[in-house]
């Protein structure tokens, strides 16, 4: 009986498998395995790179060969995906064979980047991203407190960003691929879509001027790349400037945002498209309001003379935007408006100028003045333009009263005797262009002070009957008391 066990025992351990074997011990079955495991005489497929970032030695393109650039591309641009910390002087030799690395794949794109396939574009995007898209650190006004416009970017010293030793390279390996990238635009339409445009707009708020100026020139060769990218790029520009205008005022890259659409609306087609029209009155127009305007003034100035150049039916609209956000208190801000306002009277016709000219001549005549000389001279050299002296010419039955006035004022009060010298040469022009309007308008002047002469007798002479009869009502009352 219990041999009879042991042979059913033993039948159930060799139990055969589905394909008709028998199933073997573990040793029997690791030998199976190896002996399945021979290679095959086939031709290999490729294999892909390993991502495994470590800064090493790695040879040198020159001295491989052209089978295996790609593997070796990828390699480096591993390689070039660790980040190495620029707040300390440690590990000097990685920082050394990194900036190597990334310069000989800068001098590879320039050379061989028709040879770029999609594994090698790949690689190297990711190697762009990891770099230059990270957290900012801390504004200058956010760590010392100051308030947005209350100092001057071109008199303090910049903060300089410590890794750019290696930005300064990764940024020109992507401006060198976008402008590479004409035979395979596909492809890169993968990598370089919207949400990588939006992160390159964020960084735009970096207080290094140099990272600032790649970024402006990588920005603009995607707009112009990219066709598909334009509405969406005009739209974060936007976007960008209603938070710095309505909410922060507060944006290190607002000069150069304006600088990219300067190039951009040099180029918009004609008649101009209402959307365009929208983007001046509600995102250009609102930046002559912000404290800190003196920055981007220059480049503000020029996108929108751009707009008034190409339709001089704008310079309404321009000009009493200027009106309406015209500063107060803040005289260096007023000068650089007089300037502005020149330059866009210098492309505005005659209709134009007449729907405007009132309300216009009514805030020069104010600047004429103006206590701070510099105003008050800016708005005097006015007349040396001779487009504009043209215009005033044709309407000076209108605006010879207003602006007279403002001159025998500056004869008579003003502290500055270059002002003096510059009125004089203004009524003196006015004197030759019509000396009959000239003098009557004088003689309205004088009409009119001398009224105002004798409204001021006599306020004084109730103030002084008040205080006689406030004298009396005290003294009575003192009397009263005793």
């Amino acid at each position: 009986m219990f041999n009879r066990f042991m042979k059913l025992g033993q039948k159930k351990a060799s139990k055969p498998d589905a394909n008709g074997g028998s199933v073997h011990s573990v040793h029997n079955r690791s030998s199976v395995a190896n002996s399945d495991q021979q290679p095959v005489a086939s031709s290999p497929a490729p294999v892909p790179v390993p991502f495994n970032p470590v800064i090493e030695d790695l040879p040198k393109f020159r001295d491989v060969y052209s089978s295996e650039k790609s593997n070796l591309f990828i390699r480096k641009t591993q390689l070039c995906c660790v980040l190495c910390d620029f707040t300390n002087n440690v590990k000097i030799r990685e920082k050394e064979i990194k900036a190597k690395t990334l310069l000989e794949l800068v001098e590879f794109i320039q050379t061989d980047s028709s040879k770029m396939n999609e594994q090698m574009q790949e690689n190297l995007m990711r190697m762009i991203s990891m770099n230059i898209f990270r957290c900012l650190p801390p504004a200058s006004y956010e760590n010392t407190g100051a308030l947005p416009g209350g100092s001057d970017p071109e008199e303090d010293e910049p903060w300089l960003e410590p890794a750019w030793p290696h930005l300064q390279f990764v940024y020109e390996l992507l401006l060198r691929y976008i402008v590479s990238c004409d035979r395979d635009i596909k492809t890169a339409k993968r990598y370089i879509d919207h949400t990588f445009v939006l992160k390159l707009i964020d960084l735009f708020n970096s207080e290094d001027p140099r990272e600032r100026d790649y970024l402006k020139m990588v920005l603009h060769r995607i707009y112009g790349k990219f066709m598909v990218h334009r509405p969406y790029i005009r739209s974060a520009i936007n976007n960008v400037f209603y938070r710095f205008i309505f909410e922060t005022e507060r944006h290190s890259g607002i000069g150069e945002f304006l600088e990219i659409l300067g190039s951009i609306i040099n180029g918009f087609a004609l008649p101009m498209k209402e959307e365009h029209k929208l983007f001046l009155v509600r995102a250009l127009l609102p930046l002559h309001k912000p404290k800190n305007m003196s920055w981007y003034h220059q480049q503000l100035s020029y996108c929108v003379i751009q707009f008034v150049e190409k339709d001089y039916k704008l310079a309404d609209t321009v000009i009493r935007a200027l009106l309406k956000f015209w500063p107060v208190t803040n005289c260096q801000k007023e000068v650089l408006f007089l300037g502005e306002l020149e330059e866009i009277l210098e492309s505005t016709q005659l209709p134009e100028f007449r729907q405007i000219m009132l309300p216009m001549f009514r805030q020069i005549a104010r600047c004429l003045n103006s206590s701070h000389f510099q105003v008050a001279e800016r708005a005097l050299f006015l007349w040396n333009n001779e487009h504009l002296v043209s215009l005033i010419s044709q309407n000076r039955d209108v605006i010879f009263p207003i602006i007279l006035e403002a001159l025998e004022k500056n004869m008579h009060c003003h502290w500055n005797q270059a002002v003096h010298g510059l009125t004089a040469n203004v009524r003196r022009m006015f004197m030759e262009m019509d000396a009959a309007l000239y003098e009557e308008c004088q003689k309205q002047f004088e009409d009119k002070d001398a009224k105002g002469e004798e409204l001021e007798e006599r306020r004084e002479l109730k103030w002084k009957q008040l205080e006689a009869v406030a004298a009396q009502a005290g003294g009575d009352d003192v009397i009263m008391v005793n």
